[in-house]
């Protein structure tokens, strides 16, 4: 039984993050829902743009592998960037698609929780007043729709860089979108906030970047895990993104990190026949 997970929000859930900065996450026990079918994930995982990257999923699902061994996770990604919480009501195609999304993913996964990242949109020019009523609906319209009545929805914080940055003047509110968003997590049951205390962005002084993108996953899970709100960095995440990196491979994480670099035109035609070869003939080998 895949364990699922719906991705909802704007551009920090589907991630920005850059590929190159992070060692990647290729774990046979981790799904991601393409085309209807349970794939093997690789990143990026929410192609809502051709610039999408590393985002909270892939760490979020490799905590859960460790701590449900054997079992797999299947994530459902339907964020979209730069998207408002209008944009996300319930009779607009964004919901409409999560909800279709979720649904078929229902008839071969348990749905086990949402995880809810958005807010940047809706920093300016007065929209957090109204955000705690838009976001109450979507929250009952998800749990209806689809029929998971207690389902926990993991609400991340809009990160503290955000007002520096060059275009920092566009979201003047966000403090006031945090405030709304840790408010409904404390008056909503089965809603955890999870900080984004600490963590960075891209040179676009929007983004988080790929190192705090981990280390966001691995506070999502932890507020899922342990059912609470996240308002401190957790002790150790610096390490976050070697979450996935001291486990050997299985000969189909092999194949598919190789697949994925001839395909992508990185390796020649040579070197993916040689090194497929060796994983035919050994299951345990690293890729360089």
């Amino acid at each position: 039984m895949i364990h699922s997970f719906l991705m909802v929000g704007q551009s920090n859930m589907a991630g920005r993050g850059f590929l190159k900065d992070v060692p990647l996450i290729c774990n046979e026990h981790i799904k991601v829902l393409r085309n209807g079918l349970w794939q093997i994930m690789t990143e990026p995982i929410n192609y809502d743009r051709p610039y999408s990257g590393i985002g909270p999923a892939a760490s979020f699902a490799a905590a859960w592998c460790r701590k449900n061994e054997n079992e797999e996770i299947g994530l459902i990604p339907c964020a979209d960037g730069g998207t408002t919480l209008d944009d996300w009501s319930v009779d607009g195609p964004l919901f409409k698609h999560a909800i279709l999304q979720a649904k078929l993913a229902k008839q071969s996964s348990k749905l086990e929780g949402i995880l809810w990242h958005q807010g940047e949109s809706d920093s300016v020019s007065g929209l957090y007043k109204l955000y705690h009523e838009k976001f109450a609906k979507i929250v009952e319209s998800f749990r209806l729709e689809l029929g998971e009545p207690d389902i926990p929805i993991i609400i991340g914080e809009i990160g503290d860089y955000l007002g520096n940055g060059f275009l920092g003047s566009y979201f003047s509110e966000y403090q006031k979108v945090n405030q709304v968003l840790l408010e409904f997590a404390n008056t909503n049951k089965n809603c955890y906030f999870v900080t984004a205390s600490g963590l960075t962005a891209n040179p676009d002084g929007i983004h988080l970047n790929a190192v705090s993108q981990r280390k966001f996953g691995l506070r999502y899970f932890e507020a899922y895990n342990k059912r609470k709100h996240i308002l401190m960095p957790l002790e150790g995440e610096e390490n976050a993104i070697y979450i996935d990196s001291k486990r050997v491979l299985t000969k189909t994480e092999n194949m598919t990190i190789l697949e994925n670099q001839f395909a992508g035109g990185h390796i020649s035609l040579e070197d993916y026949q040689l090194q497929m070869s060796n994983i035919n003939n050994d299951n345990n080998v690293f890729l360089s």
